[in-house]
């Protein structure tokens, strides 16, 4: 009998945990598309429809078609050294990369 009257505030909390961890998605999504803008946007496509400044940089959105963006995580840490010949190098911390892989799964 105790059980039943705990079940809506288990289901209060649970949606409450839905809710914040969608909002917290969200917020890391943005800050991976900010850093996609400051870092990538100038040779990369970052959006769904947009073709690239620089026709050799694929869009992200089609980096899924080559390989599991996760790959990418490795790369990210150490810095990316390859890709079209005026590529930056640049390295990301665990944070950001996370983002930044979040907001590449979200152009899927």
């Amino acid at each position: 009998m105790r059980f039943v009257r705990l079940v809506p505030y288990v289901l209060l909390a649970a949606a409450f945990w839905a809710v914040a961890a969608t909002a917290a998605d969200a917020a890391s999504r943005a800050q991976g598309q900010r850093l996609a803008r400051l870092y990538c946007a100038s040779c990369h496509a970052i959006d769904k429809v947009s073709p690239s400044p620089l026709a050799i940089a694929p869009p992200f959105r089609t980096l899924h078609e080559r390989y599991p963006v996760e790959t990418l995580e490795e790369a990210l840490a150490e810095g990316i050294m390859v890709g079209h010949p005026t590529m930056p190098q640049f390295q990301f911390d665990p944070d950001q990369i996370a983002d930044f892989l979040l907001f590449l799964k979200s152009l899927e």
